[in-house]
């Protein structure tokens, strides 16, 4: 969190844009830290949901465009002036203008061990991550984006239900605004993980298909790993095999491990001080 605010307020001016911390359910010094900076508004929540504290956050906001920004990454005052402009048109916005926008993604591998740099080698590829709204730890709407939705979900996948309000050409990927995504340490950090985001993806759909959310959540496109990244780059097919194995462990675990325990793959690995500045990975 202190490194986060720290570049995210060097140079800026109070009035230029508001920045608000909502400390979820926190039982660290998160909330004191980011009161030691000025013309921030801190708001302590007693509730650890990711999806209450967007929610509360966004009922203070008063500017466009919004940028939700995970406590961990790292943004400075350009990349929040760049990922705005890309979402502002004047002298008035145009009919294809877009309306959410997100950093590239670059993933950190270094030191991870062979089965982890290999499936994010597939995963990386994949089409979906192309122009995806998710796993970037950072998103901006405009504000007729924003009025796509009335509340964030009380569920895990924020950015997936984001992703899914949105057709491609109403999404942007700034290449000039850059994120560095953790990847876990270990092979069986990455599993929880994606058993985590596998269940939380699938009640997210559930909800879609029920009629829950003012979205339809796009399913997953299983074989994308075969037709869109080994067809056409065959040498990358022993990596496949370790992204299968893995992909398939995953989603077993995901229907035996109860679901109630929300804790449980949570990756602990990338959330150590000494380990990395940036968010894990979502899964789409």
């Amino acid at each position: 969190m202190d490194r986060c605010l720290s570049a995210l307020t060097a140079d800026r001016q109070p009035e230029e844009f508001e920045i608000i911390v909502v400390p979820n359910g926190c039982n660290d010094d998160t909330a004191n830290i980011a009161r030691r900076y000025q013309s921030i508004q801190v708001i302590e929540i007693a509730i650890a949901s990711k999806a209450t504290a967007l929610n509360v956050g966004d009922a203070e906001a008063t500017g466009f465009p919004r940028i939700y920004l995970d406590a961990d990454m790292i943004a400075d005052r350009q990349d929040v002036q760049r990922l705005s402009s890309a979402l502002q048109c004047t002298p008035a916005p145009l009919a294809n203008s877009p309306l959410a926008a997100v950093p590239k993604r670059q993933l950190d591998l270094a030191g991870r061990p062979l089965f982890v740099r290999s499936y994010f080698s597939i995963q990386a590829r994949l089409p979906a991550f192309s122009d995806g709204l998710f796993g970037r730890g950072m998103i901006a709407l405009s504000e007729e984006g924003r009025r796509r939705f009335d509340r964030f979900p009380e569920m895990i996948a924020d950015d997936l239900f984001l992703d899914s309000l949105f057709s491609s050409n109403e999404k942007v990927v700034v290449d000039t605004v850059s994120t560095l995504i953790a990847t876990p340490l270990r092979t069986r950090d990455l599993v929880r993980r994606l058993v985590r985001v596998r269940r939380g993806n699938a009640e997210m759909r559930a909800a879609g298909n029920a009629g829950s959310l003012n979205a339809e959540v796009r399913n997953a496109d299983r074989l994308s790993w075969l037709r869109d990244v080994v067809i056409p780059c065959p040498r990358l097919a022993p990596a496949a095999v370790i992204y299968v194995g893995i992909t398939v462990l995953a989603a077993l675990l995901a229907k035996w491990h109860p679901s109630s325990n929300r804790a449980w793959g949570r990756d602990e690995s990338t959330r150590d001080s000494g380990n990395a500045s940036r968010t894990p990975p979502s899964e789409s």
